[in-house]
């Protein structure tokens, strides 16, 4: 896949997928509705998470067109395996930051029902990782794969990034 095609294909699955998991479904459960009286520790660590967050999902669908030859959706995967960037310190970078960027709107709105969508939201993608994803990057990427997944954490990021450069291509 070129470039030019996979930046389109992987902003469109920005749009539909992240878009809607920290933005439309978070909008519908607080309707942006803040506190009147918002804690100023809270806000700043819920605007960071956010924050952080978002900057690390922009990041990973690049690499995934970049690098990866492809985009993030099942039906148009990556032609090689994403181990830049992001990816050197955890192997789902994007759904961290998923989780970030929602705990931060938890945090933001003060929001109950916000803190449990996320915890669907995280039980649902560990399920997706761990029955689809991995199975079909193991088949795929084979050996490169299994370097990768011994070397990088699949959740709790590395304190420093991986070296390794196993062969990327499929």
């Amino acid at each position: 896949m070129k470039i030019a095609s996979a930046a389109v294909g992987s902003l469109a699955w920005l749009v539909a997928a992240p878009g809607t998991v920290c933005g439309l479904v978070p909008w519908l459960i607080t309707h942006w509705r803040r506190p009147s009286d918002p804690l100023v520790l809270v806000d700043f660590l819920g605007f960071s998470l956010a924050l952080a967050g978002g900057t690390v999902i922009l990041h990973a669908f690049v690499a995934f067109a970049w690098h990866g030859r492809g985009t993030p959706a099942p039906p148009a995967p990556t032609e090689r395996l994403v181990v830049q960037g992001a990816y050197r310190y955890v192997r789902n970078p994007m759904y961290v930051a998923v989780v970030a960027q929602v705990l931060g709107q938890a945090l933001l709105f003060t929001s109950w029902w916000l803190l449990t969508y996320l915890v669907v939201i995280t039980v649902v993608m560990d399920a997706f990782v761990r029955t689809y994803e991995e199975p079909t990057l193991r088949e795929t990427f084979g050996p490169a794969y299994d370097e990768f997944r011994a070397a990088v954490p699949r959740w709790l990021p590395r304190l420093t990034p991986w070296r390794g450069t196993p062969e990327v291509t499929s």
